[in-house]
């Protein structure tokens, strides 16, 4: 991958947790029960991270084929979730399978690196 190519993709993967951290920690009321709720079950009440992917694609004008590539490349070391093979055993285009696994790729290292940034916050956290 292009320096440049990593440099996009490096930008829009902090946006997307530093997005995504506040929106769960706004949604949950704190991060205790933000990471709580995220280790439970990523697609809980107030998490929703299939439906945050799928926005975030949208708003960057990645749900597409070349924006599902473009994603796919970056995170081409990572094992493919097994809720991506089913989807993608059911998608009716070779676009509609790359997509899929573009999704379920990126919201898996999503949940990771927002786990991450939520432990860090409490970590730093001042305690009174």
């Amino acid at each position: 991958m292009e320096l440049y190519v990593r440099q996009q993709f490096d930008f829009f993967f902090n946006t997307a947790v530093e997005r995504f951290v506040e929106r769960l920690e706004q949604r949950c009321g704190g991060p205790v029960p933000a990471i709580t709720r995220l280790r439970l079950d990523p697609n809980a009440e107030g998490v929703w991270v299939d439906e945050f992917v799928e926005a975030l694609f949208t708003d960057f004008l990645l749900d597409n084929p070349a924006g599902a590539a473009f994603i796919v490349q970056a995170l081409s070391r990572r094992p493919v979730p097994p809720a991506a093979l089913s989807q993608m055993s059911t998608a009716r285009s070779a676009g509609d399978a790359i997509q899929a696994l573009a999704r379920h790729i990126f919201a898996a290292i999503l949940v990771s690196k927002t786990e991450e940034a939520l432990e860090q916050r409490l970590a730093f956290q001042v305690i009174d």
